[in-house]
């Protein structure tokens, strides 16, 4: 298999060992990760601006609201769910990607620090993803932001969050949501399609580390045919009347297959779609490589699809 990946992306799989994700190894594990993140570069034009807001059951939520200093007009808002098997990561994660956000696609960006399982298994982290996009929605005027032009967007484990949050707010009716995109998105808790069949270890994320990971999201519900689309949006009939999606997923990441599936079922459904597939790539291979030109290629193609995803909304109001 490592034969296959593509060259530029080596160096990160070798430096990268595998993780042994027991409930008793979470906590040191988060830690290290918190250590070895380095500082944000931020830019002078930003304002990055720490709230605490109501989330579920009178819950303290943290969010993170990036913005333009220079710009008073109002803007379309991207909701942000970082990754990390339900298990792992941080609000502080992706500081220089929504920097980006903000800067090239002109919008305000608000990420989400919700509760991580196992301590807090499903439904815990997408209502507090719900809650926080309800506070955008239910803010607008006082944020200068545009209702009709609310992004919702994560990847990996944010990904998969991302896909069950716009099938919650569609059936809840609010927010209305105009664009996702769900980066190769953690949503089959069957973890048996061919591509984790294929990638049963290393590879950064793979059978048995999904496998530990929806164990510990789901709880009790593991392993049952309880799940709902709101934990596991595989598990979804109805893909109907949800937003424009942009998706991507590497050829050699064991969400390959689900994340196709999903494609094909968003576009049977009469979603407008995009996606691409990256040849030689495994899972979070952008973030890991930054530097490498299929890594360069694949964050220039997530800003523009935020950037495309607003963009389409004036048009459709013009």
């Amino acid at each position: 298999m490592k034969n296959r990946v593509n060259p530029e992306l080596l160096a990160g799989l070798d430096m990268f060992q595998d993780l042994v994700l027991q409930p008793e190894y979470l906590q040191a594990i988060r830690e290290g990760a918190a250590q070895m993140r380095p500082p944000a570069n931020v830019d002078d034009s930003l304002s990055l601006t720490d709230e605490i807001i109501v989330g579920p059951d009178s819950n303290p939520l943290p969010i993170r609201i990036y913005r333009e200093k220079s710009i008073d007009e109002t803007l379309p808002v991207l909701l942000w769910i970082h990754g990390g098997g339900y298990i792992l990561g941080s609000i502080d994660d992706n500081d220089d990607l929504c920097m980006r956000f903000v800067k090239e696609a002109q919008c305000v960006v608000v990420s989400v620090d919700y509760r991580l399982a196992p301590e807090h298994p499903y439904p815990a982290p997408i209502e507090d993803c719900y809650a926080a996009l309800k506070w955008i929605a239910d803010h607008a005027e006082a944020l200068n932001i545009d209702p009709n032009r609310i992004g919702v967007a994560g990847a990996s484990a944010g990904g998969g969050l991302t896909a069950a949050l716009t099938l919650l707010a569609r059936d809840r009716q609010y927010p209305s949501i105009c664009f996702q995109m769900p980066l190769y998105p953690m949503i089959d808790d069957q973890n048996n399609t061919p591509s984790t069949n294929e990638i049963k270890e290393g590879f950064v994320w793979n059978q048995k580390t999904n496998e530990a990971g929806w164990k510990m999201y789901l709880g009790e519900l593991y392993d049952t045919e309880k799940i709902p689309a709101y934990a596991a949006p595989a598990r979804a009939e109805d893909y109907r009347n949800l937003p424009y999606t942009y998706t991507c997923v590497g050829q050699l990441d064991p969400f390959r297959d689900e994340t196709l599936t999903y494609v094909t079922k968003l576009a049977q459904a009469g979603v407008d779609v995009e996606f691409h597939l990256f040849p030689g790539a495994y899972h979070g291979f952008e973030a890991i490589n930054p530097n490498a030109d299929i890594s360069v290629r694949a964050m220039n193609e997530y800003v523009q699809a935020v950037k495309k995803g607003f963009e389409r909304v004036v048009k459709v109001e013009a």
